[in-house]
């Protein structure tokens, strides 16, 4: 259902600064806390004395301590001490490769040799002051590779978020969808369009005029394993569109990292990235609470799309040529699942 020797984003720094964090990643059951400031571990969430959650524990000198029978587990998954117990032959739990990089923990749960947080792909926004970023997660049940399809077909918009981000323009323009290597691009130009009411709010956060024709733009990029970056905006009309200069646009990267939880369910972790007025944090705050709201108009959708497929699961499904995006994302990660696999013995 999913590549495991991939790096996924697992939380935020906020959710391991108070207490350990017990998250499901890729039918993985682990359990994040921190060492010491400024580090991060991430071992199997169970306790080896009796199966209990360790994540229901708590972190004395950079240790987790099982909250059951107060067993002292280290970042190896090696149990260190247990109140008036010998521990040198408890079995140790998996520990897994884990780093905090752009602002974000992530987790390998996968072969841990393959693991190098250099291919953590790179996020130029991150910790450059020239950017803002805001954001915030959800959990939605749903197969995680249904929002691959739906980032990469931006063409809902015009329904589900018709009050937002949505207007008739879009499933009017055409889309187009190209690969370079594993690398997947779908994009969408439209000309001389009134803005929709998300994209008016953010002209006037720029200090521009939010009642002209604007030039709006969508180019969304998949990632592997699950990773998708969608550069947005608008330019007043005539100005370059895309490529008009800052003074007349206001464009943003939208933020997607896509983490499976199971084969039903996901972590989703959305946010945006801008660099106009990257100082004011009202702004940053109006943004994520309208994205927020954006977002979550597609959690019934595709929640009821996951219930769906589950009730008819030999239904054929159409495919169209605005799902070309989606459908060359779901081949390379075909591949990726399809090439951890062991190899089949010969007969």
């Amino acid at each position: 259902m999913f590549p495991k020797n991939a790096w996924y984003v697992a939380c935020t720094p906020d959710e391991i600064e108070a207490k350990p964090l017990g998250r499901t990643v890729c039918n993985e059951k682990i359990v994040f806390w921190r060492p010491a400031p400024g580090q991060v571990a991430a071992v199997e969430d169970f306790c080896p004395h009796r199966g209990a959650a360790l994540s229901l524990g708590r972190v004395c000198d950079g240790q987790l301590v099982c909250g059951y029978h107060g067993l002292v587990m280290g970042c190896e998954g090696k149990t260190v001490s247990m109140p008036g117990q010998r521990v040198q032959g408890f079995p140790k739990v998996r520990a897994y490769p884990v780093a905090e990089k752009y602002g974000f923990i992530w987790v390998w749960p996968g072969d841990p040799v393959l693991a190098d947080p250099a291919t953590i792909h790179h996020l130029e926004w991150a910790d450059n002051p020239a950017w803002a970023y805001g954001g915030g997660l959800y959990h939605i049940a749903c197969d995680w590779r249904l929002m691959v399809d739906n980032l990469m077909d931006l063409t809902h918009e015009a329904y589900v978020h018709v009050g937002s981000i949505g207007q008739k323009e879009i499933d009017q323009a055409p889309v187009g969808t190209r690969a370079e290597g594993e690398h997947v691009i779908t994009s969408r130009f439209m000309e001389n369009v009134m803005a929709p009411p998300f994209w008016r709010a953010n002209l006037r956060g720029a200090g521009l005029a939010d009642d002209v024709p604007v030039d709006r733009w969508q180019v969304c990029h998949f990632y592997p394993p699950s990773h998708v970056m969608i550069e947005v905006g608008v330019a007043h009309a005539g100005k370059g569109g895309y490529h008009a200069d800052a003074k007349d646009k206001v464009s943003s990267i939208v933020v997607d990292f896509i983490t499976p939880e199971t084969d039903g369910t996901m972590w989703y972790f959305w946010g945006m990235a801008r660099n106009f007025r990257p100082g004011d944090a009202a702004l940053t705050a109006q943004i994520r609470e309208g994205q927020g709201r954006v977002f979550a108009e597609d959690l019934a959708v595709l929640e009821a799309q996951q219930r769906n497929l589950a009730t008819w699961p030999d239904r054929r499904l159409l495919m169209l040529n605005i799902d070309a995006g989606g459908v060359q994302a779901r081949r390379i990660i075909d591949r990726l699942v399809a090439a951890e696999q062991p190899a089949k013995l010969a007969a």
